[in-house]
């Protein structure tokens, strides 16, 4: 077996036998042949820009990305390369993202802060958790997770996926649902059927103060038809992703009513890095030894 190559931003990873490790303590991208790299791992949060550099590893077999969605990783995707995503490693923090959005939105927390940076005591009564029915759209290893995390709440989970599985029901029933339900927490995975899931017809077959969050990615949602429907005063809103993202200033989703927007910080905590550890070096053990790989999403 050929000499494995991999490129990760932790230079401190012990690498198996047969595995030379580089970071850009020792190979920085932006200035080096990046050529016989053949595992490559984009730094976390580097977008776009840390995608591009994959372009350049003409001998890339592995594209290991530290995000569980991966959408934005199939245009790089070229005959003898594949594609792992990092499935389970965001799953803690994205998770009590979406739990804590929906306690902060149902409790009021955008108002209070409000009042509080002008000293302002202004006692208000804001609907609870408790009691709610709760539907988690996509029910993978984080959306079994947000119904684990809610668990401890008096509150009615119902798990919407692809495929029914694990005690959901399927997505094609959603709509049936959609008018009981008081908060929906998107956490699925965008592709063509998933983007715009939330138009302007679903949008307004939510029940009146029902609450969207969505930590999953932005076009699931149609911006234009939520801002309309926000503007109603209607429903309310609270999305760590946005379309466009980032969300441009003066964009209308900024002064829309009852909207809470945090700027796609789901999996970006201090979970992130042991867990996100711990799987790429599994999988340069596994790729050493011979052996499939964890979390295969595409081969090109």
């Amino acid at each position: 077996m050929s000499k494995i190559i991999a490129w990760t931003q932790w230079p401190d990873l012990k690498a198996p036998a047969g595995v030379q490790l580089l970071s850009t303590h020792n190979r920085p991208l932006e200035s080096s042949d990046l050529s016989d790299i053949t595992f490559y791992v984009p730094s976390y949060m580097g977008g776009k820009t840390a995608l591009d550099f994959a372009s350049k590893m003409t001998n890339l077999s592995v594209l290991q990305m530290p995000n569980a969605g991966y959408d934005d990783a199939l245009a790089f995707l070229r005959p003898g390369l594949t594609l792992c995503n990092a499935s389970g490693v965001h799953d803690a923090s994205t998770a009590e993202l979406a739990v804590a959005l929906a306690l902060a939105s149902r409790r009021g927390f955008p108002t209070f802060a409000r009042d509080q940076a002008v000293s302002k005591w202004n006692h208000q009564r804001f609907q609870s958790l408790s009691d709610s029915k709760i539907g988690v759209i996509g029910f993978g290893s984080i959306g079994k997770q947000v119904a684990k995390n809610l668990s401890g709440f008096e509150v009615e989970v119902i798990g919407f996926s692809k495929s029914g599985r694990d005690g959901s029901k399927k997505i094609e029933e959603l709509d049936a649902y959609l008018p009981t339900l008081d908060i929906i927490i998107l956490i699925l995975p965008l592709n063509p059927e998933s983007k715009h899931l939330f138009n302007a017809q679903r949008l307004a077959m939510m029940k009146d103060g029902a609450l969207l969050v969505n930590v999953a990615r932005g076009p699931i949602i149609d911006t234009e038809a939520l801002v309309k429907e926000l503007n109603t005063g209607r429903i309310h809103a609270a999305l760590d992703v946005t379309d466009p993202e980032p969300l441009p200033e003066g964009h209308p989703l900024w002064s829309a009513k009852n909207v809470m927007i945090v700027p796609h910080v789901g999996g970006n905590t201090t979970a992130f890095e042991p867990r996100a550890r711990k799987l790429i070096q599994s999988q340069l053990e596994l790729l050493a030894a011979g052996e499939p790989l964890k979390n295969v999403v595409a081969q090109g």
